[in-house]
């Protein structure tokens, strides 16, 4: 098991609980574990994990119940740190309040209209210690008073061997985890039938995913849009034909929005006009721990969050993420947005995805640089690809360079690192 890290002088721990879910197991199962095999001895360890001095689940459900004195936590507060993944700087901590997160679990439940109190089955693919998992599993799957079934790791056979016994109903991921438990259960010929409620985040959802899993489940898969300093749902497309795969959807209930000028935030754009979205509501943070400075960029006068994404809204009211104010990139004094060379560096054949970075000119401002993931077998073809960009965007948006890599690098949930990605290429590549 991974070592647990030692604490910091000022934090202090009164018991630390390790769960054996080898006994939640069926027997069969339990007994194909205990075979002296080297998989099922790594699996076995990694659903056993003991922890020396750690008190046991059972042993923490056997205690008795607090005492009625014991005292209870106001509404507003703090309840959680909660880090930011950090894609365009260092990680901060977003305070969020027991206010924030029964605001956004009531929003949850105000949103998906139909759950039913006690008869969900929520699958936990997502770490519950990340903002999408903790609201989504955590907080509204215990409000809805659902069966959390939880997962040791995203592993698609296991998520389709648990659909067996116990399918499920609501079921929210990020696009990968969509894609490979859609793809593997047309391979198995198991039901995803059951999920009626399916919640897309952290990145943007292909309109190929979409299509892909709502062959496999009767439900409609939509996108949402949250971030950690937001408890973190503050929109969503709804669970109607009306939906519009490609945006993130309208406010949550009791959540406004606007669109503004992001070098000037106190004017708001015309309609239809690209600009910064600010979000105001209940579930919005009060700050950043120990970060005034931070905490005041982020929140602006009457209680505004300034997301740094740069969005459009349609005459629908639907909005679009079209990038982030901060990974702009200013080339010959042009604003490039990185998100659209991606997209179109993603539908030629033989690239699966991309990243595309700014890198320092020597004459000022910035070059246009894409580094790309190909398909197994394929070979780089810089000419091709440059031809394919220049057939679909304008000339000062072309890459100036195209590299192919390996892999790249992402947070937990997949979403690319575009930050490491420049520093990486940097490294590698001196003036």
């Amino acid at each position: 098991m991974p070592k647990l890290r030692a604490l910091p002088d000022d934090v202090a721990a009164e018991h630390i609980v390790a769960v054996n879910m080898l006994t939640q197991f069926p027997l069969v199962k339990r007994l194909v574990l205990g075979l002296p095999l080297a998989k099922t001895t790594a699996m076995r360890a990694k659903l056993t994990a003991p922890a020396p001095g750690a008190m046991t689940w059972s042993q923490l459900l056997a205690a008795p119940p607090l005492d009625e004195a014991y005292p209870h936590p106001g509404l507003h507060d703090l309840a959680v740190i909660g880090y930011t993944s950090g894609t365009t700087g260092a990680p901060k901590g977003a305070m969020l309040s027991h206010y924030n997160l029964f605001a956004n679990a009531r929003q949850g439940e105000a949103w998906m209209h139909g759950a039913r109190p006690r008869k969900e089955a929520f699958y936990v693919v997502l770490p519950l210690f990340h903002s999408f998992g903790m609201t989504l599993f955590l907080t509204f799957g215990i409000l809805k008073q659902a069966r959390l079934v939880l997962f040791p790791m995203f592993d698609p056979d296991l998520v389709l061997d648990a659909a067996k016994k116990h399918p499920p109903t609501v079921y929210c991921a990020v696009p990968p985890m969509y894609e490979r438990t859609a793809r593997r259960a047309a391979e198995r010929k198991v039901s995803l039938k059951a999920a009626k409620f399916c919640i897309s985040g952290a990145m943007n959802l292909p309109d190929s995913v979409v299509e892909l899993w709502e062959a496999q489940s009767d439900g409609l898969l939509v996108e949402g849009y949250g971030m950690t300093e937001a408890s973190p749902v503050c929109l969503g497309n709804p669970f109607h034909p009306t939906r519009r795969t490609g945006t993130i959807g309208i406010p949550f209930p009791s959540t406004y929005m606007k669109v503004v000028d992001p070098d000037d935030p106190a004017r708001e754009v015309a309609a239809g006009e690209r600009g910064e979205l600010l979000i105001k509501g209940p579930q919005v943070f009060s700050g950043y721990w120990n970060n005034p400075d931070e905490t005041a960029a982020a929140l602006l006068p009457g209680g505004w969050l300034r997301t740094g994404d740069l969005v459009t809204v349609d005459a629908d009211g639907f909005t679009t993420i079209v990038d982030r104010v901060k990974e702009l990139i200013i080339s010959g004094g042009f604003n490039v947005s990185p998100s659209e060379v991606e997209n179109v560096l993603r539908g030629h054949a033989d690239v699966t995805d991309a990243a595309v970075v700014g890198i320092p000119a020597p004459s000022g401002g910035e070059r246009v640089v894409a580094v790309v993931l190909l398909r197994p077998g394929v070979e780089l073809d810089v000419a091709a690809l440059g031809e394919w960009c220049r057939e679909r965007l304008a000339a000062y948006k072309v890459p100036r360079e195209i590299v192919a890599l390996g892999d790249l690098p992402r947070t937990m949930l997949g979403k690319i690192l575009r930050r490491e990605v420049r520093d990486h290429y940097l490294a590698g590549h001196d003036g």
